[in-house]
């Protein structure tokens, strides 16, 4: 059975679906295993990574399934007067199938999902049981989540069993933090019987400058420990070959004129995310 990630911060801009990719790539290509990404941020980003912006296009021009269809499954419209539940298998596309075993597949997001976010009720568990046929099919689930407090937060919530929650120590590194406690404090009480675990904190395209990194650094290590939350050793460094890989559609290891240091520092990073989660 897969392990549930979800990568969420109540702060945009800390490379959240940058890292969710090539996290799920290099899973599939170092370790040789079978990860599916979910995208649930209406902006979509983690999908245009993976799939490219022309197949993207013709994915959602061809008006197949998105994330958007397992929360609107239950909807009656004139266009679907039974609400047919959907078959996750449809929604699902194959990015890559590697020689060692290893695979990464998607289910992509849309603008439209943030429709979703005007009728919100009954749709907490709609994905954790939408995703219950393919669950033994892959060792990891991770789950790009948008940086706001929504219907789909708890959704990821329902459906993870860990939360990986990327920082870029910069100004204001904290300020989505308390969030991000009050959230999954509320979740927890609403949901005592679920089994949610915060697998830790990253930083994320870190440069090593002083003094701003170092103070921010301190910030988030201080709210760290007042939750006893596990702050990862391992980095992840800036570096402008994520970006290239994002335009290119590949991997940081795969992107042409990646540096080795960086790559390796990334891989020591992705071997005790998967120590930690049990992977």
């Amino acid at each position: 059975m897969a392990i549930t990630v979800s990568l969420i911060n109540m702060k945009g801009g800390v490379g959240k679906s940058t890292l969710t990719v090539n996290l799920a790539w290099f899973v599939a290509e170092v370790l040789a295993k079978k990860v599916l990404v979910i995208d649930l941020d209406p902006q979509f980003n983690a999908s245009q990574y993976l799939l490219g912006p022309q197949d993207y296009e013709r994915h959602i021009r061809s008006r197949l399934p998105t994330v958007w269809n397992i929360f609107e499954q239950y909807t009656r419209t004139p266009a679907n007067p039974a609400a047919t539940p959907l078959a996750v298998g449809t929604a699902i596309v194959n990015r890559v199938t590697l020689t060692n075993g290893g695979r990464v597949d998607l289910i992509p997001s849309q603008l439209e999902l943030a429709l979703s976010l005007l009728t919100p009720l009954y749709k907490e568990t709609l994905l954790a049981d939408t995703l219950r046929p393919v669950i033994d099919q892959y060792d990891l689930i991770l789950i790009d989540c948008a940086p706001t407090e929504s219907i789909l937060t708890r959704a990821a919530y329902y459906a993870s069993d860990w939360l990986l929650v990327p920082v870029k120590p910069e100004y204001l590194s904290t300020i989505g933090l308390p969030l991000l406690v009050n959230s999954m404090n509320t979740f927890r009480q609403a949901y005592p019987t679920r089994m949610l675990q915060l697998a830790g904190v990253v930083f994320n395209a870190t440069t090593d400058y002083a003094p701003e990194e170092v103070q921010s650094k301190l910030g988030v290590r201080q709210i760290a420990q007042q939750n006893n939350w596990h702050v990862f050793e391992n980095e992840v460094p800036y570096s402008r070959s994520f970006p290239k890989g994002a335009r290119e559609g590949m991997p940081l290891n795969r992107t042409s004129r990646s540096r080795r240091t960086v790559i390796s520092r990334f891989t020591l990073f992705v071997r005790e995310f998967a120590q930690r989660i049990g992977l």
